[in-house]
C-alpha cells in the first residue's frame, strides 16, 4: 500500500512544467502522485515520467477529468468525445508506467438530474456498450480502469459501492474496478467500512479525504473502522489524499469549495500523509 497525493491540491491544468511539485511531494512522505489529465496536450509524458523517476515518485494514477462533452451516457458526438479521450487516456498511462486511470469514467460530472426509469435503462445501457470498448482496448495496454461513484449532487448515475460493482458485472472485464472515495461515500453510503468490505477484491483504488474535503484523519470519519476494513480486504493499491483549496480557483468552483478549509492546503497534505501513516501504522 502506497500514499499518493493528488495535484489538483495545487494546480489546474496540470502540465509539464507542473513537475516542480514532485521533489517537495516525495519530500513530504509521499509514494505516488496522481495526475488529472484535463486534456492530454497539456503533457509531455516522457518528460513527466522522468521527471517523476528522478524525484523518486511513482505515477500511480491518472484522473479522468469528465468535464463537457465527454459523456458515455450522452450524445453520439458526446460519447465519440469521451472515449477518444479516455483511450489518449490509457495511452499516456502506458508512457508514464502508470498502472490506472480512475474517476468517474462513465459520464460528464454535474450531469445530476431525475433520469425517468426508461431513459435510465437506456443511459445505463450506453454506458456498459462504451466501457466494454474502453476496457477491451485498456486490457491490450495492460492498463486498468477504476469507475468511481460521486456523490448525488455530482451525478445521478453513479453513486454507491452496490451500483458500482453491478456495472462492474455488467461490463465484463478484468481490466474494471472500482474506486472509492471517502468524501463521496460519507454522503451516500450507510456505513463506509461495510462499502469497502462489501467491494472486496474488486476495489482498486482509495481516495481518502476528510468530510469537509479537508485533511484525512482530522474530520469525523471513523477512520479507524475504515482502515480495518481496507486491510480485512488485503487491499493493496494506493490511498490517495485528493481535496481541495480555494488557491486554485477553477477547481474551487467546481468542487464548491467557498471558505478556507485548512490554514494552507501544504498543511492538508503534510498533515493529511502523516495522519495516514499513524492510522495505517507505517513509519
Amino acid at each position: 500500500m502506497r500514499f499518493g497525493i493528488n495535484s489538483f491540491l495545487f494546480t489546474s491544468p496540470f502540465t509539464t512544467e507542473s513537475v516542480k511539485l514532485f521533489p517537495k511531494f516525495k519530500k513530504w512522505g509521499f509514494e505516488t502522485v496522481e495526475i488529472p489529465v484535463e486534456d492530454p496536450s497539456h503533457i509531455d509524458a516522457a518528460k513527466v515520467k522522468v521527471a517523476a523517476d528522478k524525484a523518486g515518485l511513482a505515477i500511480g494514477s491518472i484522473c479522468a477529468c469528465m468535464g463537457p462533452g465527454r459523456d458515455f451516457r450522452g450524445t453520439p458526438e458526446e460519447q465519440a468525445t469521451a472515449m477518444i479521450y479516455c483511450k489518449a487516456l490509457i495511452d499516456q498511462a502506458v508512457m508514464l508506467g502508470c498502472p490506472r486511470i480512475i474517476g468517474p469514467v462513465y459520464s460528464v460530472v454535474g450531469k445530476a438530474d431525475a433520469v425517468e426509469p426508461a431513459q435510465q435503462k437506456v443511459e445505463w445501457q450506453l454506458v456498459v456498450k462504451n466501457l466494454k470498448e474502453l476496457c477491451k482496448y485498456a486490457e491490450s495496454k495492460g492498463i486498468q480502469i477504476c469507475v468511481e461513484p460521486l456523490n448525488r449532487f455530482e451525478t445521478d448515475f453513479l453513486n454507491t459501492c452496490d451500483q458500482g460493482l453491478k456495472l462492474i458485472k455488467a461490463v465484463g472485464s478484468k481490466a474494471l474496478k472500482l474506486h472509492l472515495d471517502t468524501f463521496h461515500m460519507n454522503i451516500e453510503e450507510k456505513n463506509q467500512a461495510a462499502a469497502i468490505k462489501k467491494a472486496g477484491h474488486l476495489l482498486g483504488h482509495f481516495h481518502a479525504c476528510g468530510t469537509d474535503r479537508g485533511t484525512p484523519g482530522t474530520d469525523s470519519l471513523n477512520w479507524k473502522e475504515i482502515v480495518a476494513a481496507l486491510k480485512s480486504i488485503k487491499y493493496t493499491g494506493d490511498v490517495v489524499i485528493e481535496s481541495f483549496t480555494t488557491d486554485v480557483k477553477v477547481i474551487a468552483r467546481a468542487a464548491a469549495i467557498w471558505r478556507r478549509i485548512e490554514p494552507t492546503r501544504d498543511e492538508i497534505a503534510v498533515s493529511g500523509v502523516q495522519n495516514l501513516r499513524k492510522l495505517f501504522g507505517k513509519k
